[in-house]
């Protein structure tokens, strides 16, 4: 099984000014594994077709994720950000699955 070791960005609700609230974007570093490793090609109706990752990575949770896993949005693989689409809860192990590229 491959190792990981990486950032996680969190988007979080912060009052930047009285009655404005924006998401900021706060990077946590994690180690765990990779549980599955592969790639999705979508063919449509773009000049080129979408690459996404069918990836799923085990983290080992701090306290921090277990808090705000709701509020992960991606994950930094190979050098990509790459899109969280859904966290299932193992403590003391978060299981982040994988999509397409993220342009937050």
């Amino acid at each position: 099984m491959a190792k990981f070791f990486g950032p996680v960005g969190y988007g979080v609700s912060t009052e930047t000014s009285p009655g404005i609230w924006e998401d900021l974007e706060i990077e946590h570093e994690y180690s765990g594994d990779v549980l599955r490793n592969s790639r999705k090609l979508t063919i449509g109706n773009n000049i080129n077709s979408d690459i996404s990752v069918t990836n799923e990575i085990s983290i080992v949770a701090d306290p921090f994720a277990n808090e705000n896993f709701h509020n992960i949005k991606y994950i930094k693989y190979m050098g990509i950000k790459w899109i969280v689409l859904t966290v299932e809860v193992q403590r003391p192990r978060l299981i982040l699955a994988m999509g397409g590229i993220y342009n937050g």
